[in-house]
Order: C-alpha cells, then sequence, then structure tokens
C-alpha cells in the first residue's frame, strides 16, 4: 500500500516536472543580451561584479586605461567597469531570473500530520494535497516567466546602452568645458596686456580716461567669464566622474587638451529607421512584455471559472485499548485498531464574477501594451529622423564656424589691431572686435561639442539608450535618466555673447 502510494506521488512529480521543464541558472547570470548588445553596438565588454577575483580584474582594467588621457571610447568602457548603478542593475536582473527559475518549478504538496490522543486513545491523520490546477497550467505560467524575464534582460541592455550615452555626452561636454576655458585664459591674457599697456599710455597722456577705462572694463568682464567658465569646468568634470563611478585616487584621470576632429566621412541616412525598429532595446522590452501579457491574458481566461482545484490522499490511523475484568480479579487489555483512506477535493468557484474580472483586467493590461508597443515604434521612426537631421546639421553648423566665421573674425582682429596702431580707430571698435572673436570662437567649440553629442544621439536612437532631443549645452543628467538638459551656454555669458 505505501509502496503504491510512493509510486504515484513521484509519477506526480515526474509529471510536474515535464509540464514545467525546469530552467535552471545561465552561467552569466542573464547577461547574454546585454553582453551581446555592448559588443556589437558599442564594441565593449561589461562584467558582472559578483566575486573577488572580477573585481580585481574590472579595477586593473580600469586603471589601465586611466593612465593616459581618457577618450570617448575608454571612458564609456570604465563607466561599464566601475558604475555601481549599472552594477545593481545586473543584481535586479539576478533577481528577475530566480524568479523565473522559480515559476518553472511543480506546485509543492502540502502535506498536514495531526496526533490526538488521550483515554487510552490515539488518532494520527495524514494529509497530502496538490494542486492540479497549478500542475496544469505550469507550461503556461513558465512560459510568461520567460517572456517577462527575456524582457527584463533587453531592459538590463537598455540600461548599458543608457550609460554609454550618457558618458559619451558627458565627455564631450567636460572637454568642451576645458577647451573654452582654455581659451578664455589666452584671450584674458592678451587683455591684460592691452589694459597694461592702456595704463602707460594714459600716464603719458596719449591714451585718454575713457578709453583706458573701456580697455579696462573690458579685462575685467573677460575675468569675471573665465572665472564662470572654471566653475563651469569643474562642475562637468565632476559630472563625469559620477557617471564613471570613480573615487579616490582615480578622479586625477587627464583628459584631451581638445575636441576630436570632425569626421570625413559621415554616417548614411538610408534605412535608419527600420533599424531603429529591429535593433532599438525599448522595443524589444515592449514586445516581450507584450507576448507575457497575451499568454496571461489566455492564461486567465482559461481559468475564468474555475481558480482553484486541489486534490489530496489521507488516512486516519485509530488506536484504542479497552480493560475487561477477568475472573483472577484482574483486567484483560484488548487493543482496536482502525486504518481508514480517502481523497479530498478543493474546487474555488467564482461564483459572483465567473472569472470576468480578471479576464477584463488582463484583456486591458495587454490592449494597453499593445499601445505602448506601437507608440515607441511611431516614436522611434521619429527620433531617428530628428537625430540624424540634428547630426547632419550640426555638422554643416561647425563646418561653417571653422572654415568660414573664424577666419573672418581673426582677418577683422588683424587689420583694426593695425589700423589702432597706426592711430585710425579708436579702442571702442577694437574691444567690440575683440568681443566677437571670443565670442565666436566659444561657439565654434560649442558647435564642435553639439555635434559628438549629436552623433551619440543618432547611436541611441538607431540601438536605445536615451534620447536626448538635442539639448547639448545644459545640465547632464545621472545615470538614472536621459542626458540633457537646457542650461544657458558659456557663450551666452561671454562679453559680446
Amino acid at each position: 500500500m505505501r509502496g503504491r502510494r510512493l509510486r504515484a506521488w513521484t509519477s506526480l512529480a515526474s509529471l510536474g516536472l515535464a509540464l514545467g521543464g525546469c530552467a535552471s541558472f545561465s552561467e552569466d547570470g542573464g547577461l547574454s543580451v546585454a553582453r551581446n548588445y555592448a559588443a556589437l553596438e558599442l564594441r565593449k565588454d561589461i562584467v558582472k561584479v559578483n566575486e573577488e577575483g572580477v573585481a580585481l580584474t574590472a579595477e586593473a582594467r580600469v586603471e589601465q586605461l586611466l593612465r593616459r588621457p581618457l577618450t570617448a571610447d575608454s571612458a564609456v568602457q570604465v563607466a561599464l567597469l566601475k558604475n555601481r548603478a549599472l552594477q545593481a542593475a545586473f543584481n535586479d536582473l539576478g533577481i528577475s531570473e530566480a524568479q523565473f527559475v522559480q515559476a518553472t518549478l511543480p506546485p509543492v504538496p502540502r502535506l498536514t500530520l495531526s496526533r490526538v490522543g488521550g483515554d487510552f486513545a490515539v488518532e494520527v491523520s495524514r494529509q497530502v494535497v496538490i494542486s492540479l490546477f497549478e500542475l496544469a497550467t505550469l507550461p503556461v505560467r513558465a512560459e510568461v516567466a520567460r517572456e517577462r524575464f527575456r524582457s527584463d534582460q533587453y531592459r538590463a541592455a537598455e540600461q548599458v546602452l543608457r550609460l554609454a550615452g550618457e558618458a559619451r555626452r558627458q565627455f564631450y561636454r567636460t572637454v568642451s568645458a576645458n577647451q573654452s576655458t582654455a581659451y578664455l585664459e589666452q584671450a584674458l591674457a592678451s587683455a591684460e596686456s592691452a589694459s597694461t599697456l592702456a595704463k602707460q599710455l594714459g600716464e603719458t597722456g596719449a591714451l585718454n580716461k575713457l578709453e583706458q577705462a573701456r580697455e579696462h572694463a573690458f579685462y575685467s568682464e573677460l575675468g569675471a567669464q573665465l572665472a564662470k567658465a572654471r566653475v563651469l569646468q569643474r562642475v562637468e568634470r565632476e559630472r563625469l566622474v559620477r557617471l564613471l563611478g570613480l573615487w579616490g585616487r582615480e578622479i586625477d584621470f587627464k583628459l584631451p587638451n581638445g575636441l576630436p576632429a570632425l569626421p570625413k566621412h559621415l554616417v548614411t541616412g538610408t534605412q535608419i529607421e527600420a533599424e531603429a525598429v529591429k535593433k532599438r532595446a525599448d522595443i524589444q522590452v515592449a514586445r516581450f512584455e507584450l507576448q507575457s501579457l497575451a499568454l496571461q491574458y489566455g492564461l486567465n481566461q482559461a481559468s475564468g471559472f474555475i481558480s482553484v482545484f486541489d486534490v489530496g490522499y489521507s488516512d486516519l490511523y485509530d488506536r484504542t485499548k479497552t480493560f475487561t475484568p477477568n475472573s483472577q480479579g484482574g483486567f484483560d487489555v484488548s487493543r482496536d485498531k482502525t486504518f481508514q483512506r480517502g481523497y479530498s477535493i478543493d474546487l474555488v468557484i467564482p461564483i459572483y464574477d465567473f472569472g470576468t474580472v480578471a479576464i477584463r483586467g488582463a484583456k486591458e493590461a495587454y490592449l494597453g501594451a499593445a499601445n505602448r508597443l506601437a507608440e515607441r515604434a511611431v516614436n522611434a521612426r521619429s527620433e531617428v529622423r530628428e537625430a540624424y537631421q540634428r547630426y547632419r546639421g550640426q555638422y554643416d553648423i561647425t563646418r561653417h564656424y571653422q572654415g568660414s566665421v573664424l577666419p573672418l573674425r581673426k582677418t577683422i582682429q588683424d587689420q583694426a589691431l593695425l589700423q589702432y596702431s597706426g592711430m585710425l580707430i579708436d579702442v571702442t571698435t577694437l574691444i567690440i572686435d575683440a568681443r566677437s572673436r571670443i565670442l565666436s570662437n566659444i561657439q565654434a567649440i560649442e558647435a564642435q561639442r553639439d555635434f559628438w553629442i549629436a552623433a551619440t544621439d543618432l547611436k541611441a536612437a538607431v540601438v536605445g539608450g536615451g534620447f536626448s532631443g538635442g539639448n547639448f549645452g545644459g545640465e547632464s543628467a545621472g545615470v538614472e535618466g536621459v542626458a540633457g538638459g537646457g542650461g544657458a551656454t558659456l557663450a551666452a555669458a561671454t562679453p559680446g555673447g
């Protein structure tokens, strides 16, 4: 009897394992999708720091990258290895994988034991119950969990792309701030020399007090703007430090003196819309969420009438003792034993709505996910077109500054200086031309910065990871949000701007 019961429960458990197809934990913690995006789209490596050996290897790689001046690519690699928010996202993915594996396991039988004794009687009852409803729906529930886990895998990949884009944008902002500050320092040195010369000419009577005051005011204003530029320089560097996840002596990394030169060849705009719909990680997230909700909707329809169906086996063992007086003046003891077996079925029928509420909620969730997926696809196409227009437009603007505006400004200032030396113009005209040239140079630096940020946005619009919408020169966001803002640029605060 016991052997038959054991074989029956073993067969039922084996059936559950076969239906569920129990999943196992992956060797990389579910990072295969994120690792593919990092390798193919970013050409970078990612690691999950979950043991000391991996941490030491990552630290050694970061230390090697920080020995040389950072580039945009090396800054992205450092961020992918050191940023703690990204590691937390990998931990969240590990939790999602654990939930997926748990969902593929068959329902656990419930065992109930009770023993009641007294007055020479003992009653022992045993009951084992298993949910046939959960067992029957295990394949569907396992598939739902699998789709949700796949969605979380692409969500982790999106976090990788987002961090890479933010780090690259902030790198360009920081280098631009350094380059602008260096240019203003050179301009201030020239203005200081002119101010000193104006003072000497004033002492000799060759320059009146009005022209001296204008020269001194220009030097003073330029000094104030340099102070603002230095504040912005330090702020942008700290934002980059936070994105890279550096601390201690690591924050003393070096940066290049200027932004990279414009590329010789631009990215073509053909087929980028279709490529975005195919590659973007956020669209893949929405697709897998839609598939999981579709499966959940079907499961709710199937379970609308009966939501609980438990089957159990129970037995009852009863033992009593009876004492009967005998002729010798003692007692005869008789023992009675009974053993009863049976089965139990537990049904829960939603008599008030027959599953209507659950089905209606699942349907609305499915339709909402379908609409969000369609919205993301439409927005992705629009964002790619916008990003490409900004990318191409900023390239033309930067080329215009470098090829036309800056050479003309230099010619104007050189000619103005010659005429001023020949006493043909006064100092006011010379200061106005100097201010205009400073403004044009700062704007040229910012245009070059904005081009590289636009190039980063174009890549993000195609593969995912956040779209700044062209807010190139303002506040930069942290790991939690999309890079971009709307603050004032340095050129707007420069004398003459």
